[in-house]
Formats: C-alpha cells, structure tokens, sequence
C-alpha cells in the first residue's frame, strides 16, 4: 500500500469536507445536474476517446496508484549475483531449476533464453521489445486519468454555461435563480476536485511507477548479459548497483 498516495487524497477530501461543514454544511455543496454533468459528461467522454478494453481497466489502474506492486531491488540484486555465482561455478545450465522456480516473469524470461543458448544480441532485442511494449501500455493507462482531469474541467465549463442560461431565463422568477446559479458554480467545483485530486495526480504517480519497472527491467537485463558471458559476481553486483541511487548501494562482499 502507498501511504503517501492514500494519505494525499483522504487529507484533500478530509479538507474539503471540514471547510464545507464550517460554512453551510456539506449539503449545500451537493447538486445531482452538476454531477451528471462533470461525472457522467467526463466519464461518457473518455469512452469515446478510449477503447472499451482500456476503460474496462479503469478501476484496477487506479489501485496500481494506491496499491503497487513494488519489487525489493536490494533482495533482486542478491539473486543476481547468487545466480552468477552459481553459473560461473557450475555453468549456466545449472540455473534452469532455479528459472523454474522464478516469480519475475522478465528474469525467466531472459534466463531462460539463455539457458537456450540464445544470441545475446537476440536476448537483449526480444526483452527491450518487451520492455517498450510494457511501457506503451502503462502510459496510454496512465493518460486516461490525465485525459480525465480535462474532460472534467472541460465539462464543468460546460455546466457553468448550462446554469448561467438557465439563470438568464428565468431572470423574472427569483425562485429559479438560487437552482440555476448552484449547477453554475457547482459543476466547476467538481470539474476542479476531479482534475486536482483524481485525474492529475494519479497520472503523476503512474508515471513514476512506469518509469521506477522500466529501471528494474533495464537492470534486470544487464544482470542477464553479465551472467550470460560469465562476468565475475563482484562485477556484476557492482554493475547493478549504479542503477540504484548512491545511498541505498550496499555490497554484499564488503
């Protein structure tokens, strides 16, 4: 779980509501039109901009923001090197129980090629496709919120224009003003809230996560290349660590 994500966005909303309940009380602040407005508007938008496959993994891309699933670097570094170890002693072949066994799905991947004997150019060619394809599709995931935070912005213009002439048309009738001038400024409220806290933000953190797999898949991949033509253990460790930032480099043979 991402504290810092589930943290930022209940202390917004916390916020919102508090100041809300300090002023009029939240009811005042709650209007069906405007919702259908920004949340329905917004929503029936992005299907259009997106395909239904796509939007199909709207919720399950949003716990990837909340909820990521993060690999421990240091303990994949570890396994690195063991591996090295273990081919250099043994030979390379001595790994495929070892591929079996293996839950990253790009390590046994690329290991198993190499047990194959594949060509290195071969190997490093099919991973970096993999990788670049793997990238595509978090960032086309990721812009759906981006393109979320416009729409909703977008629609909640689009609100405001609707209450502004209502309100100019039943000038005559004051009862009808207070309604009308309430989907007005309510609707761009909810545009603001949607785009602030939900539609850019998320994009941000997607954007990080994809770029911190692709780090450790380019890492994962030197590690292959090293253990496929029989780099040192020594070497190899410190090949990976310089992916990592210089305070969390920790040798396991110091």
């Amino acid at each position: 779980m991402d504290l810092g994500t589930v943290i930022g966005i209940v202390l917004i909303l916390a916020l919102f509501i508090i100041s809300m309940i300090m002023g009029v009380g939240v009811g005042a602040y709650i209007d069906i039109p405007s919702v259908m407005i920004v949340v329905g508007g917004s929503i029936g938008a992005l299907m259009v901009s997106f395909k239904p496959a796509q939007m199909k993994a709207f919720t399950k891309i949003f716990m990837k923001a909340v909820k990521p699933g993060e690999e421990d670097v240091a303990e994949l570094i570890k396994k690195l090197v063991e591996f090295a170890t273990k081919a250099r002693k043994d030979g390379i072949l001595a790994l495929e129980g070892d591929v079996n066994s293996e839950e990253n799905e790009f390590l046994k991947k690329g290991l198993s090629m190499a047990i194959d004997g594949s060509d290195p150019d071969t190997i490093r060619e099919l991973l970096e496709i993999e990788m670049e394809q793997t990238s595509t599709r978090h960032k086309i995931h990721g812009s759906i919120f981006n393109q979320w935070a416009g729409l909703a912005g977008a629609m909640g213009m689009v609100g405001t224009l609707i209450g502004l002439v209502a309100m100019l048309l039943n000038m005559a009738d004051p009862s009808a003003i207070g309604p009308s001038m309430a989907v007005a400024l309510l609707t761009t409220m909810y545009g603001a809230i949607i785009g602030n806290v939900f539609g850019t933000p998320i994009y941000n953190i997607l954007s990080i996560r994809n770029d911190e797999e692709t780090l450790v898949k380019e890492m994962i991949l030197a590690g292959i290349m090293s253990i496929q033509s029989g780099d040192a253990p020594r070497a190899l460790e410190a090949k990976l660590l310089s992916y990592l930032a210089p305070a969390d480099r920790v040798s396991q043979f110091d």
